[in-house]
């Protein structure tokens, strides 16, 4: 049995579904964001083994049963309104994620891209990049800092040329509306208000060019780039997340055999299943390494670039759900084909 953890919402979920129903999975779809409000989970120990069920107010569910899970997108706890008092329902969500957290590590399953508290370690730029710097990715000058001394030095190495991220990219609000950082390109007027760096960390790297940018998603050992060209769009030039798609050109990318193999070693190295890669490929013919998002998008790269993202997907949940059958019935191993049906990575 396949499990999906996500927002009701959530249009990938809704991409691959009928991928999975093809195959004939055997799937439940639920939101941890509808527990304990809604949702019911037992836990139960006696005679040397346990019981673990989850009620999801559509069905009940035997996690023993369950041999893949897909933490796609999965809300946080959420209490009943009627715990109201701030305290309390900070108190109830802790309760919860405990509960969650153990029922999830005594589930006999196979994860993509993992369990949480891989996937927050592995979704830590510095972690990350450290890692793949180790492993021999090419990758920028990088400061993580909140000290505003080390901006102008910064400014100075990069000949001007100098960009912020945010650490951890997250959305905020300001004058009451949402709001999200990009990627930012710094001039001379930025030095002097760089005391504000002091109240919060971020990245500083030198603005590398680009002949395209690329989205790399490695699922098992399947490996799919997508190359975007902003250069027409002043929005989106020197951030792509601002989607501006009718100036922005999507294609299929091949990358170049050592740096896939380098893509799924890195993902396999941080604990993942799967992962989103976001690399440059300047003028003169580099690759270079910015991050892994664990659980990044990968809905536009196989809708504008014809990657068959949905499909490696599906294939995955569905070998990691027989294989794990297979192997209780003493039939197979425990290893999972992720070249389902002979297809290969860039089919």
């Amino acid at each position: 049995m396949i499990l999906i953890l996500s927002d009701r919402r959530d249009d990938a979920v809704e991409l691959v579904l009928p991928k999975l129903e093809q195959r004939g999975a055997r799937v439940a779809w639920w939101d941890p964001g509808d527990f304990p409000a809604r949702g019911r989970l037992t836990a139960a120990f006696a005679g040397g083994g346990h019981r673990i069920v989850l009620d999801t107010g559509a069905e009940r569910l035997d996690l023993s049963e369950v041999r893949a899970v897909w933490r796609r997108r999965p809300n946080a706890p959420t209490p009943a309104e009627s715990v109201s008092e701030p305290s309390h329902r900070r108190h109830a969500i802790w309760q919860a994620e405990f509960l969650l957290d153990g029922a999830w590590e005594l589930a006999p399953a196979r994860w993509l891209p993992s369990r949480r508290d891989v996937e927050r370690r592995a979704h830590n730029k510095i972690i990350h990049m450290a890692q793949a710097a180790a492993l021999g990715f090419r990758v920028p000058e990088t400061v993580y800092t909140n000290d505003p001394a080390e901006l102008v030095p910064a400014y100075e190495r990069a000949g001007g040329g100098l960009i912020a991220k945010q650490i951890n990219s997250d959305e905020f609000t300001v004058d009451g509306a949402e709001h999200r950082a990009y990627t930012t390109v710094l001039n001379r007027r930025h030095l002097t208000s760089r005391h504000r760096l002091q109240h919060e960390p971020v990245i500083l790297q030198p603005y590398v060019p680009k002949a395209v940018e690329l989205r790399v998603i490695v699922v098992g050992e399947r490996v799919f780039a997508a190359e975007i060209d902003a250069r027409a769009s002043r929005t989106a030039r020197d951030d792509w997340r601002h989607y501006d798609d009718d100036r922005v050109r999507y294609a299929a990318h091949r990358l170049p055999d050592a740096l896939e193999r380098a893509c799924v070693e890195l993902t396999a190295s941080l604990g993942l299943t799967y992962g989103a890669i976001d690399l440059i490929l300047s003028p003169d013919g580099e690759y270079t390494f910015l991050e892994i998002n664990p659980n990044g998008a990968w809905g536009f790269v196989e809708q504008r670039a014809g990657l068959p993202v949905g499909d490696a997907i599906a294939d995955w949940l569905v070998a990691a759900d027989r294989t794990a059958d297979n192997a209780m019935d003493g039939t197979a191993d425990d290893t999972v084909d992720d070249t389902v049906d002979g297809k290969t990575d860039h089919e």
